[in-house]
């Protein structure tokens, strides 16, 4: 039993962040887990086309294709959204000190990738993606974003594990034997893998209440609010498990950016429900 909790608990430290090198560029797990999140949204999507009513959107051939093109979309603004939400939430100090690092994924002439993501400035990114394709196409913006919002928690399952796999985002101290050691250190203590605890609350937990719900008939808007809120109560909760960014600390009354954030979306995901179901 020792052995399996020695097992465990080592685990992060033994695990090599990166899968295979192509000449000077290192090919991360973290990397290969985003490709691995989009595909299986992807597939799902393409289910749902297949297999689901789909009402008020285009006929199916010509919806695999609007699908492919916004894959495309998404994919930016996930990036980009992503990478100015961590800057502008988490490091905003970098505008003025070092703004080419914002965006160049370079070190001493060696590919390093570019270093910091934030989940909300990803969907803020991907919602902004969404309305200038739909506004683009001629698409109801709610109806063709709720075609993809059921799938989206079981790739997203696959991003939290890049970070655990990236040894990074870990959680806060802790002395239970489900704990683990992320940083190489004989001095490091036993750290919560609140990557795991949000790859399965985040991930699994809210893609099992989803996928379900997708077939029910409501208005356009209630899934997107299902799943605001939802996601935003579940990273809120595991935020108290997360350690918050070094550089930040505590924003206000011992909770976090990320939990002042997540709770940002469970107002508006509340408040999209409420309004879809008056009106």
């Amino acid at each position: 039993m020792n052995g399996l909790i020695d097992w465990w608990q080592t685990l992060p430290i033994n695990i090599n962040p990166v899968a295979f090198s192509v000449g000077p560029v290192d090919i991360r797990w973290y990397g290969l887990m985003y490709i691995v999140a989009f595909a299986v949204v992807y597939v799902l999507v393409q289910y749902r086309i297949k297999h689901d009513a789909l009402p008020n959107l285009p006929k199916p051939v010509r919806l695999k294709e609007l699908v492919e093109n916004m894959f495309l979309w998404g994919l930016a603004g996930v990036l980009i959204g992503g990478r100015l939400g961590y800057v502008l939430f988490y490091q905003f100090s970098l505008i003025f000190n070092d703004p080419l690092a914002i965006i160049w994924p370079f070190v001493d002439g060696k590919f390093v990738g570019i270093a910091g993501m934030s989940f909300h400035g990803g969907v803020i990114g991907v919602a902004l993606a969404f309305l200038i394709f739909c506004r683009k196409n001629k698409l109801n913006l709610l109806r063709f974003a709720e075609l993809f919002i059921p799938a989206i928690p079981l790739g997203y399952m696959f991003g939290r594990l890049g970070n655990w796999l990236n040894g990074e985002l870990w959680g806060r101290i802790t002395d239970s034997a489900i704990g683990q050691y992320f940083i190489r250190s004989s001095g490091e203590a036993l750290r919560h893998p609140s990557q795991l605890y949000e790859a399965f609350g985040e991930g699994i937990i809210l893609f099992l209440i989803l996928w379900p719900l997708r077939t029910q008939k409501w208005s356009p808007g209630i899934l997107s609010g299902i799943y605001l809120a939802g996601y935003g109560l579940v990273r809120f909760i595991i935020e108290f498990f997360r350690e918050p960014d070094a550089h930040l600390g505590f924003i206000f009354a011992q909770l976090s950016m990320g939990q002042l954030l997540s709770g940002s979306m469970v107002l508006v995901g509340v408040g999209l429900v409420i309004w879809k179901r008056k009106k």
